[in-house]
């Protein structure tokens, strides 16, 4: 470990929680360099929704590889991109009745972010972006002032501008849905201007496994008609199937005028994000955004292996949403279990996660499980929730291993 605590920065995070070095994966395991298996219920944050290393994802990259196809090229055409496109319209965009423009800004969700929120001031010619309590989007300055978390936001260095509004639920019902929004937004002395768009995610990954209901969401969507305010999903965590269908926007019945979607996009693990805009919003000039990474074309190779080999029909889906079942009944009971120590649970489909009253037990858990052979990590404002994002191809016995293990690191530090 000396290396690392003495040539790497102080900046880096997850490595603290799981002090070992990591050799190797398979499906839903880490392997660490003695050979000893962890099971992974973070899964690289949603990036490997599909485990590590699939093998049919793997041998159609070697396969690219091994025939010095195109790896880096700029915007340009080529095969690999084609077939992408090709892939995701055919299987993804037309079977949902969806119709947008795919744009390719740069190699992470930030990139994605970044350029939603610059379209959405161009076209709208509008400046305001409205995000809500406890969002994260990001790290780059654009992404940075629509998330919510204070820590991430003083690393910015500057005054960020935002406008947040209050996430579903947030005042714990006290308050009508959209109350403060509305009235802002049709008071012409409210000093609101009107914002160019709206950004949401439909479940927050990093500020607590919130999840926005159906009917919160649609209302949302309505009221960015109603005032020709742009609506943007935040997909990138809960998107390629976390939450069950491949947007996660879909259980809502909503159309966003922009969606950003990256993490599990590649299927791999590579570095892959787009952004959705509608046809009519495709206003950019040639090159007006720019970045280098844009032609990942082994992200091209793994993500439409991805789609071709889990979304050609709904089988991924339901598998998604009967495990992310399986989840809840034991989360659920674990937390009926210890209704002093456990505020609740969170999240939909296999994104969810237990709150603690006392913050620093969702830590204490995580270390516990670590223990166990079980990676788990924390999010929401203060910490205080154990987040559960498994591989969507985990198997029964692995989610139930793997929740007996949370059950037990419970135990171990509440009683």
């Amino acid at each position: 470990m000396d290396v690392f605590e003495s040539t790497e920065s102080e900046v880096r995070s997850y490595c603290r929680g799981w002090p070992a070095t990591f050799r190797k994966a398979t499906g839903s395991h880490l392997y660490d360099e003695d050979g000893r298996p962890f099971l992974d219920f973070f899964a690289g944050a949603g990036t490997l929704n599909y485990g590590h290393n699939n093998p049919q994802l793997k041998e159609d990259l070697l396969q690219y590889l091994s025939g010095d196809n195109i790896v880096h090229s700029l915007d340009m055409y080529t095969v690999a991109k084609r077939e992408f496109l090709e892939t995701f319209r055919d299987v993804i965009l037309k079977p949902r009745g969806l119709d947008y423009r795919v744009q390719f800004p740069g190699p992470g969700g930030a990139n994605a972010v970044e350029a939603a929120l610059k379209l959405a001031r161009k076209y709208t010619g509008r400046n305001t972006i409205v995000s809500f309590t406890n969002a994260f989007h990001g790290m780059s300055l654009g992404a940075l002032a629509v998330t919510g978390n204070s820590m991430k936001r003083k690393s910015a260095g500057i005054p960020l501008q935002t406008l947040t509004m209050p996430f579903d639920n947030y005042l714990d019902g006290r308050t009508p849905d959209f109350l403060l929004f509305e009235r802002l937004l049709a008071d012409s002395g409210s000093g609101l201007d009107t914002p160019a768009a709206v950004i949401v995610e439909t479940v927050q990954g990093e500020g607590g496994l919130n999840a926005a209901s159906p009917e919160w969401l649609g209302g949302l969507a309505e009221l960015c008609k109603q005032h020709e305010i742009l609506l943007i999903v935040d997909d990138i965590q809960m998107g390629c199937g976390r939450t069950g269908p491949f947007f996660s926007f879909e259980q809502a019945g909503i159309t966003p005028d922009i969606v950003c979607l990256s993490k599990s996009l590649s299927g791999y693990g590579l570095p892959f994000a787009v952004t959705l805009l509608k046809p009519e919003l495709d206003v950019w000039d040639p090159g007006e955004h720019n970045g280098t990474f844009r032609g990942p074309n082994p992200a091209f190779v793994t993500a439409t292996a991805a789609m071709r080999h889990f979304w050609a029909d709904e089988g991924m889906e339901k598998e998604t949403i009967t495990k992310g079942e399986q989840v809840q009944e034991s989360l659920d009971r674990l937390a009926a279990a210890y209704p002093e120590g456990v505020s609740g649970t969170r999240g939909r489909g296999l994104a969810q996660g237990i709150a603690f009253t006392e913050p620093a037990h969702a830590s204490a858990v995580c270390a516990a499980a670590f223990e166990r052979k079980l990676l788990l990590e924390t999010s929401g404002p203060e910490s205080e929730v154990v987040k559960l994002l498994p591989p969507l191809t985990s198997t029964p016995d692995e989610l139930a291993q793997g929740l007996d293990i949370i059950a037990d690191s419970v135990e171990a530090v509440l009683v």
